[in-house]
């Protein structure tokens, strides 16, 4: 590391989980981010301000006026820009020094297998049942660690996926693709501005504890939390041996 690498990552260094080895890591590591509203705000922000070295955002809309209530890595000036090129300005702009990839398409199959070869870890920040189906099977697919979380009105959802651990159950275990329900979106229920922050702030905290290899990451869990309560709580999950996603990369 440079010394303004040390400098500016000092209080990283600080911490005898990550020390100066745990941010070498951090600044090696490529994370690909999907989604790049009010999730893939607040975790793009703060894993560039960590020095992830390489960020790869991938969302193929635009920022509208209404994603400002809550999608903080937007400003009034980029309305109608595109979201993937508005991230790459906003970590540019706390951290110079990292390399932000933006890509203004939809992640699909081919997309996520041409990126995840040379990824570090996955954050699904989308924000439909469709998406976080395709990028979990290609997580496990090239077995890279995933980072999902989601957020509706007042409820948010975390869950880390490591198909490297045999034993971690994958996004399909716990939401099994084939079943039937109706997809639920904040352009027509509503969610709390803050929530999203949180949410995505706490991706952003498990990917880099899985980079680093510090602390425990949140791998079989299911976590929820509820913001008008401010109440907190955690199922732990199982691996199906049927699973159609997972069980074949045993």
């Amino acid at each position: 590391m440079t010394d303004d690498q040390l400098l500016r990552y000092s209080r990283h260094i600080l911490l005898d989980d990550i020390g100066i080895e745990g941010q070498e890591r951090i600044l090696a590591a490529h994370a690909v981010i999907i989604g790049a509203g009010g999730l893939g705000s607040p975790a793009a922000l703060y894993l560039g301000a960590a020095g992830v070295g390489r960020i790869t955002v991938v969302d193929d809309d635009s920022v509208d006026l209404t994603n400002l209530q809550r999608q903080i890595a937007h400003t009034s000036e980029r309305v109608g820009h595109s979201k993937a090129e508005s991230i790459r300005a906003a970590v540019h702009a706390i951290n110079p020094g990292v390399q932000v990839t933006a890509l203004r398409q939809r992640a699909d199959a081919a997309l996520l297998d041409a990126l995840l070869p040379a990824a570090s870890i996955v954050l699904d920040c989308s924000d439909n049942y469709r998406t976080r189906h395709l990028v979990n099977a290609a997580c496990v697919r090239h077995r890279i660690p995933l980072v999902a979380a989601a957020a509706l009105r007042f409820d948010g959802q975390l869950m880390v996926i490591d198909p490297r651990d045999a034993g971690s159950p994958c996004y399909a275990c716990v939401f099994p693709p084939e079943a039937s329900f109706e997809e639920e979106q904040c352009a027509t229920m509503g969610v709390f501005a803050p929530l999203v922050g949180t949410m995505g702030s706490l991706q952003a905290g498990e990917a880099l504890k899985l980079i680093a290899g510090c602390g425990q990451p949140a791998t079989g869990r299911l976590v929820m939390f509820d913001s008008r309560r401010l109440d907190w709580s955690a199922m732990k999950t199982q691996k199906i041996t049927d699973c159609s996603v997972c069980s074949n990369h045993l």
